[in-house]
């Protein structure tokens, strides 16, 4: 069973790392409302607002040995524009060479979209999966 089934991932107060992102005309379907690609931009930022915000201190190559393997979304209630919303991060899970993301999409405090992401450590050079560092899982602790 997934750590993010025990986690309501609706509930604001459970997110440690945010980022705030301004709702585009362009992200509009024909309905009026933010589509399914927008709202999946808001989910990207939030998770490189998390990198940045956990990870940078252990260097720019620390960012580039990531893949998302799973992307799992829900969503629940309609968005329009204009406005911003705030994304939340939070680390659900740490394996051996991977670890899972839960995340939000907030307007105000209503939950637009939640996901479920899994992402892998990888070696750059050899394209393989890699064991997480434990400076890496020390700081992925931090962010649960």
């Amino acid at each position: 069973m997934s750590e993010n089934s025990v986690l309501d991932l609706k509930n604001k107060n459970i997110y440690p790392s945010w980022t705030k992102c301004t709702v585009r005309y362009s992200d509009l379907d024909p309905n009026g409302h933010v589509n399914n690609g927008g709202i999946n931009a808001f989910f990207e930022d939030g998770r490189i607002c998390f990198r940045n915000e956990y990870m940078l201190r252990l260097g720019d190559d620390i960012l580039t040995g990531f893949a998302i393997v799973k992307f799992s979304v829900n969503y629940w209630a309609p968005l329009f524009f204009p406005g911003m919303v705030e994304v939340g991060t939070v680390v659900t899970r740490i394996g051996t060479s991977s670890y899972d993301l839960g995340q939000g999409v907030f307007d105000n405090d209503s939950c637009i979209a939640t996901a479920d992401v899994v992402t892998v450590f990888f070696d750059t050079k050899n394209k393989k999966s890699q064991e997480l560092t434990d400076e890496l899982k020390r700081i992925l602790e931090s962010a649960m």
